[in-house]
């Protein structure tokens, strides 16, 4: 946060900023910084402190100069030499101004000063990342002290160094910058040391009464400060620090500081300061903390914490952070167009109310408008620089940009010179069109046609710009072919306001495709931007229509959401019954609310465009049901009379909650759709509806002159610019799929010798894992059984369920489980009678299952190594799922140790192997009404897509479980035309996939194996 410098230069001293591409050349040689050595004691129960501040002032200040303090805190100096005398000061600001004149020859005086710093709007309820969190506050709660709350003597714009001497109660800590270097206590007292010899922009002070966990990271020591004991958070922290901190070393270079902290603070915000890191108490233990906020904070410890911006010339540090950490965790998880598309969304919507205007005159996020251009469109432009360069440049330069100006203010012309010196090309032509000029490139495609030629096709199209000026453009191109899964990929080089291009072809094109991953930061036509939440609460002018047939507390609901509404979004809001008015309004936005609404019907024939289906009981999109009791259904759709102008549909039937979800729904302002329950209002369901067309995609008509909708090619996969560090192994579990599926295994038929093998394979992983025996007598990893197998019982048919435990720690859950189940047989050679007339074939499964048994045995070897559980959490490969699921049913029948009753919940992973467009699905999640709420509240960090598939179907071995009362669900990757045949092998695996749905099974496996309540059992 630089909130202190941006205060100063924009409020204090007027500056007006001129965008340019000049550089930081002129800034202050590092020589010349302030030094403060503070002694600091608090009073947390008085609000006060006292302090002893000695400054060494540089030479260019000298002898007369001025600083800044918090009002009333009468700073004075025991020097008599040293004269210091007040300003007149605004009444309307937070600190004053002093002057000070040293003797000649002197450039160190002590200055002395004590007070409140006492903001209580603190301690309330604010916005996540509000700039009050600038005016600070001292208080029995905890202490939260930035330069801009002037606790300290604060010279106009010096950098500083500094020795940091704090004194607190004994139950107290402190954090600030730097390397800690004394921290003891005794009876009354806490003393900490925090000394950083590193410039910085202002100097931070957190404290309240922490709880530290720590670890050594080579030279980095990781620190996590809570105000509650919570060893599983602080572990997640750490965890993520190694991680976090090693892929961006390998990226950019070495971390800056000799520590990383995470410090939980007072109120909920989320503030990244050099070195570390403050988070609210609800918001730090959110799933979205530890994974998407955190990683962004990271980050900035390079880019704003120790390369300093330039904030008069522009801030490139949030284009760049935002590139390196927000796009770059979307784009391991294969969802980097879906990002950008967001990107170009915001700045459409963005252009409907504001002027446009440069990047360089962003310095500071300020609101939404802000962030559109200083996150967004400066994001956009890294991205465009990387595809013209190539991931090799793109990133030798940042590393050089960081090594030349790490604790120095820079500029865009600093990063421009980097990527010159490293590309050897003039870059200037690029900067000046994205970073000094506003506005953005509207293309529209031109006359499209097709002719044939001896070896195939030729394809000529237009590309237009249709805005004033031109741009510079190397625009992607994406065509689809007849009877061709992969897209022919190319780049246009458009550098006119109308260019024409060719494009030779082997196979005839069906569809031609401008920018279909968004590469390009253009403003998007209507069609390309559904419908979202946003586009109907920020509007300036809402009618509400209310349902006038409504049941009067229903009724009342409805009108305190839409009140609601006002007083959080819009600035004008009429709130009408249905009676009142005969057609949907043309000229603004609206929210029409009620089931019961007589323009229902309106708006139903607008949401089948999105594939809703929508009753009393349940609201089905794709292929996700939801039950609507104790729900709340929020879709927004095009207005059928203006579809320049967007609809919100809200419908419950939890009148307490609706009040509440008024006031929150700017929360979800990006999605189409969104889903909550209870009174809570808690989020169940959220995302944003397809684009149902897009006037730079056409489909060209067919030799008939037919057109048809064809779906877009197989577009080539794109590599993150660092793949993440993995804790799940790929290559372990694809080693396991080609040994299970392997000729020595034989496809793995009930009583063969490879069927054996695969329980021994299994038990081996279990024991290489830690795993507890779980099998007979708990002395082995097998449970055996005598089973029927076509009718006759075979006294020499052995059964082996394969079982390990992670015991839980918590002894009032001693008998509570949690199953993890994969099934390890298969049809050996028995396949072949029915599909194949090769004599010596036999169905290998590598999807079905030995996909599922690698899942299994990864997630047991990681999970016995991170997770401490509160519950047992039981692992077990089952034997006979394709002959009658045997094993299954016998495993739920012999629960002994760990009784059936007792257990919360079945996960069965099987035939995951063949994940598609990064869709897994989950059947029979209707066996317990959290199974949704925690799979999707798992899911958003795994780059997997979701479906339910809410029928009740008896296809796996979660039934054994589900016909007990047991809740349980089967994870599948979708069916796929190897389904029992020969051509089941290793080689068609998406292992990328396996990965995804090892992390998500995870993350579902932490919070069932540690949550109060046992899963709500609705069906038997």
């Amino acid at each position: 946060m630089k909130l202190l410098r941006y205060f100063i230069l924009c409020f204090v001293f007027s500056i007006i900023f001129v965008p340019d591409l000049s550089s930081s050349e002129e800034n202050i040689p590092f020589n010349r910084v302030v030094i403060h050595n503070l002694k600091i004691t608090f009073y947390p129960d008085e609000r006060t402190f006292s302090a002893e501040d000695t400054i060494t002032v540089p030479e260019h200040l000298l002898p007369e100069f001025q600083f800044f303090l918090h009002k009333g805190l009468n700073p004075y100096s025991p020097s008599s030499d040293v004269m210091i005398s007040i300003n007149q000061s605004s009444q309307d600001i937070p600190h004053e101004s002093y002057s000070v004149k040293l003797p000649t020859g002197v450039n160190t005086f002590v200055l002395k000063y004590g007070g409140s710093v006492h903001n209580p709007s603190l301690s309330g309820k604010k916005k996540l990342f509000n700039p009050i969190q600038a005016q600070g506050i001292i208080s029995e709660a905890g202490i939260y002290l930035a330069g801009s709350s002037f606790w300290y003597p604060v010279f106009n714009g010096e950098f500083v160094k500094f020795n940091l001497l704090i004194e607190l109660p004994s139950e107290w800590d402190a954090i600030s910058q730097g390397e800690r270097t004394l921290h003891k206590k005794d009876n009354n007292s806490t003393y900490v040391r925090w000394e950083s010899n590193e410039p910085q922009e202002e100097i931070f002070l957190i404290g309240a009464r922490f709880i530290e966990y720590s670890q050594s990271i080579g030279k980095i020591m990781a620190m996590i400060f809570l105000r509650t004991p919570d060893k599983g958070l602080a572990d997640k922290y750490l965890d993520a620090i190694v991680r976090y901190i090693n892929m961006y070393e390998s990226l950019i270079g070495e971390y800056p500081y000799k520590k990383v902290a995470v410090v939980e603070n007072i109120w909920e915000s989320g503030i990244g300061m050099p070195s570390f890191t403050v988070i609210g108490p609800k918001f730090i233990r959110s799933h979205f903390a530890v994974n998407n906020f955190f990683p962004h904070e990271v980050l900035h410890t390079w880019w704003g914490n120790s390369v300093f911006p330039h904030y008069e010339k522009g801030n490139w540090s949030e284009g760049l952070t935002g590139y390196l950490s927000d796009h770059l965790m979307k784009e391991q998880q294969d969802e980097g167009s879906s990002f950008r598309l967001r990107i170009l969304q915001k700045y459409a919507e963005y252009l409907l109310k504001n002027q446009d205007s440069p990047v360089t005159a962003f310095k500071l996020r300020t609101g939404s408008s802000s962030e559109v251009i200083g996150y967004g469109k400066s994001l956009m432009f890294f991205h465009m620089l990387r595809l013209q360069l190539g991931d090799r440049i793109f990133t030798e330069a940042i590393r050089d940009f960081y090594q030349k100006n790490k604790f120095k203010r820079a500029t865009f012309a600093d990063i421009m010179k980097s990527f010159e010196t490293v590309s050897k090309k003039n870059m200037k032509r690029e900067f000046e069109q994205w970073i000094i000029r506003p506005g953005a490139p509207l293309l529209k495609l031109g006359e499209v046609k097709i002719d044939r030629e001896k070896e195939g096709y030729v394809l000529s199209a237009v590309i237009e710009q249709k805005q004033h000026g031109k741009f510079n453009l190397n625009v992607p191109v994406a065509v689809t072919m007849k009877d061709k899964e992969k897209a022919y990929q190319t780049t246009v080089r458009v550098d006119k306001k109308k260019v024409e291009f060719k494009i030779f072809l082997p196979s005839r094109p069906v569809r031609l495709d401008i920018d279909p991953e968004f590469d390009i930061f253009r403003r998007l036509e209507r069609d390309e931007i559904p419908p979202v939440i946003s586009q109907v609460i920020g509007a300036e002018k809402i009618v509400a229509i209310l349902p006038s047939s409504s049941d009067k507390n229903l009724l009342k609901a409805y009108r305190s959401f839409a009140s609601a509404l006002a007083i959080s979004g819009s600035n004008e809001i009429d709130i009408k019954l249905d009676t009142e008015i005969d057609s949907l309004p043309q000229d603004c936005s609206i929210v029409v609310l009620g089931l019961e609404n007589k323009f229902v019907s309106k708006v139903f024939s607008m949401l089948s465009k999105y594939k809703v289906v929508l009753n009393h009981k349940l609201v089905k999109i794709g292929r996700t049901e939801i039950m609507l009791e104790n729900k709340s259904i929020v879709l927004t759709a095009r207005n059928p009379d203006n579809e320049s102008l967007n609809i919100l549909f809200v419908f419950s039937n939890v009148p307490e909650g609706l009040q509440e979800l008024g006031r929150n729904l700017s929360r979800f302002s990006g999605f189409s759709y969104a889903g909550f329950e209870g009174r809570s209002s808690i989020n169940i369901i959220k995302g944003r509806w397809n684009n149902i067309s897009s006037p730079l995609t056409v489909f060209i008509p067919d030799e008939k002159g037919e057109i048809i909708s064809a779906e877009l090619g197989e577009l080539m996969p794109r590599k993150p610019l660092i793949t993440p560090q993995n804790i799940f192994s790929e290559e372990a579990m694809m080693q396991s799929i080609r040994y299970l599926s392997s000729e020595e295994l034989k496809g793995r038929g009930l009583g063969t010798e490879g069927l054996d093998k695969a329980a021994e394979y299994i038990a081996l992983k279990f024991q290489e894992a830690g795993l507890k025996p779980g099998g007979d007598k708990g002395k082995s990893y097998f449970q055996t059984f005598e089973d029927w197998f076509r009718g006759e019982k075979t006294s020499e048919l052995i059964l082996k369920n394969v079982v390990g435990i992670i015991p839980g720690k918590n002894p009032e859950w001693s008998e509570q489980s949690i199953i993890i189940g994969a099934h390890y047989d298969h049809l050996g050679t028995e396949c072949v009678e029915y599909y194949d007339d090769e004599v010596d074939a036999y169905c290998p499964g590598a999807n079905d299952n030995a996909s599922g048994v690698a899942v299994l045995i990864e997630l047991a070897r990681v999970l016995n190594k991170s997770l401490n559980p509160e519950r047992t959490i039981i692992f077990v490969g089952f034997t006979n799922e394709e002959k009658g699921k045997s094993g299954s049913r016998y495993f739920v029948n012999n629960m002994k140790e760990y009784p059936a009753d007792k257990c919360i919940g079945m996960i069965n992973i099987d035939t995951v192997g063949q994940i598609k467009k990064n869709k897994i699905f989950i059947l029979n999640s209707v066996s317990a009404k959290e199974w949704q709420y925690i799979f999707r509240n798992s899911v958003s960090n795994t780059g997997l897509d979701i479906d339910f598939v809410t029928e009740e179907l008896d296809v796996s071995d979660q039934i054994a479980f589900h016909n007990a009362g047991i809740p349980a669900v089967q994870l599948f990757s979708g069916p796929h035309p190897d389904y029992h045949r020969t051509t089941d092998t290793a080689d068609k695996i998406n292992s990328s996939g396996l990965v995804k749905t090892a992390l998500l099974l995870k993350l579902v496996i932490e919070k069932l194996s540690n949550q109060e309540e046992p899963l709500t059992r609705i069906s038997n």
